[in-house]
Order: structure tokens, then C-alpha cells, then sequence
């Protein structure tokens, strides 16, 4: 069995998360590439406009490679 990503309604969303976000830190869905990509954003405000296409299709190519990537199955896990 797969693992389900992480839904996007808002309803579902974690409240640690939606805490975290609106006191200005930098929310973690607990998957390192997903995590630094969403730091990588998140420090956009301080970069140079000019920077940010090259920090976006940085992070496009991030996603896209984790989403690529095969899953792991965890032990017990049954097809």
C-alpha cells in the first residue's frame, strides 16, 4: 500500500501548521525535500525579485523529482 499525500483542503489542514504560519514560522510537512523547498519560498521575501524565477524552478524540479521518486513501502505494508 502507498502512502496518500497530504491533503490541501483547507479543513484538513494540521493547526500546528496553520499556527505556525500565521506567527511568521515557516510550516513542515515532516518530508525533508518538501521541507526545504517550502524554506526556500519562504525566504523569498528577502531575495531580490530577480532571484525569484530561478529559486521557483528550483523548487518546480525539487517537487517533481520527490514526486517521481518511487515510494518506499513501509514494513507491513501490503500490496
Amino acid at each position: 500500500m502507498t502512502e496518500q499525500p497530504p491533503s490541501t483542503d483547507p479543513e484538513d489542514l494540521d493547526p500546528e501548521a496553520e499556527a505556525a504560519a500565521a506567527e511568521g514560522e515557516t510550516p513542515t510537512t515532516g518530508v525533508p525535500a518538501v521541507d526545504r523547498v517550502v524554506a526556500d519560498l519562504d525566504r523569498l521575501d528577502d531575495a531580490p525579485l530577480e532571484e525569484h524565477l530561478a529559486v521557483f524552478e528550483r523548487a518546480h524540479e525539487s517537487l517533481r523529482s520527490a514526486l517521481d521518486a518511487p515510494s518506499v513501502d513501509q514494513p507491513g505494508d501490503a500490496d
